[in-house]
This record gives structure tokens, C-alpha cells and sequence, in this order.
């Protein structure tokens, strides 16, 4: 049987038999692995096509497009997703959202954060050595450390705009908090009133 195009689909040619549901059926196995699959989310997509061949094109129904790049399990590419929501994070004992609403937002192998955490009693954040602000959602919590310059108030004696953030990973130990605890680190003895935690970090 010949083939044609691309995707090298069969065709019967002129000497061939007249074996008509045998060649539509050639035919559409041929064309199947070339379609876009459809379903409703990541977890159907997994559920039914987790076994399916290398470049397998799947999507969803808020759009999503994957492409399967592995023939022997089910590891996919993105090739579009929608922006995810913010979701809360949840605040440490004596901590509150400040003046800037604090949220959390994975896209793949990427966190953000953002948002103001101030104390509860109104005092300034002047812990002796690094200050527990609160933690990310268990889904956010990184491989390891991560850490990044975040800004913070600079009211009253108070003479640095910066300080030391990290986000404890799942391989760290910390005396001051566990896995995906938001830690703050500042050297100015005066404290602030507030930290800026918007920042991101790679989950791996």
C-alpha cells in the first residue's frame, strides 16, 4: 500500500485489492498518534494517555496544550498553561498581612510571592537572630534553600531597606522553622515595621 504526505498515511493504489474496512481502518491508525487528544484536565491526561506514543499533543479544556516527550512514561512538556490563581499563605503565630494583600502562585518548576507581613501587636519585626514569618502551601516547598534580597519598611530609626529571606527546603533543617517556612534575616537592630516578601524561586 502506498503512502502519502508527511505522517506517510497509507492509501490504497490502483493494483491494490478492494479491501475497503481494512484500508479506513490502516488509515485511521495511521492518523490517530497525529491528533490532538482532548480532555479535561492534567489528571485525565494522565489517566488516559500516561502510555501514549512520544509527541502525543494533549489538551484540556481551560486550554492547556501539552506535548508527551517521553515514549516509555508519562513526563510532558507544557507548551501553554493558564496563569494560575494566588493562593494564601499561612502566617506565623503574631504575624498579619500588612498593607499589600500576600499570596503564593506556582507556574511549573516557578514560585512567586507577594504581599506585606507585619506584626499582629504593631510593634516592629526585631527578632535576635531571623524572624518565622509564616510558610507556603505544601505543593511550593522547594527541593532545597532558596533565598532572595526582600525589602522592608523604613520608618522609624530604622536605616536598611533590605534584608535576607529564605524559603527552608525540603532537604534543610533550620532552628527556626521547618520545610517551606518563610525565615527573615536583617542586620539593623531598630527592626521594621513590615517585609515585602514578593520574590521568586525555582522549585528544583
Amino acid at each position: 500500500m502506498a503512502t502519502v504526505g508527511l505522517a506517510g498515511l497509507p492509501v490504497p493504489g490502483g493494483g491494490d485489492a478492494p479491501v475497503g474496512p481494512g484500508a479506513l481502518a490502516d488509515l485511521a491508525l495511521a492518523i490517530d498518534p497525529h491528533l490532538t487528544l482532548h480532555v479535561a484536565d492534567k489528571a485525565e491526561r494522565d489517566s488516559l494517555y500516561g502510555d501514549a506514543p512520544l509527541h502525543t499533543a494533549v489538551s484540556a479544556e481551560d486550554g492547556s496544550l501539552w506535548l508527551k516527550t517521553s515514549a516509555s512514561t508519562s513526563t510532558w512538556a507544557t507548551i501553554y498553561e493558564p496563569l494560575p490563581a494566588w493562593r494564601p499563605l499561612t502566617l506565623a503565630t503574631g504575624m498579619t498581612v500588612g498593607d499589600i494583600a500576600l499570596g503564593v502562585r506556582r507556574e511549573g518548576q516557578r514560585v512567586s510571592l507577594k504581599g506585606r507581613i507585619a506584626k499582629t501587636d504593631g510593634t516592629v519585626i526585631n527578632e535576635a537572630f531571623a524572624a518565622n514569618l509564616g510558610s507556603v502551601a505544601s505543593d511550593c516547598i522547594p527541593s532545597g534553600l532558596r533565598a532572595y534580597p526582600a525589602t522592608c519598611s523604613l520608618g522609624g530609626p530604622t536605616i536598611q531597606a533590605v534584608g535576607r529571606l529564605e524559603v527552608i527546603g525540603a532537604n534543610t533543617s533550620s532552628a527556626y522553622g521547618g520545610p517551606g517556612d518563610l525565615i527573615w534575616w536583617f542586620q539593623d537592630p531598630a527592626g521594621t515595621a513590615w517585609v515585602d516578601v514578593t520574590g521568586d524561586y525555582w522549585m528544583d
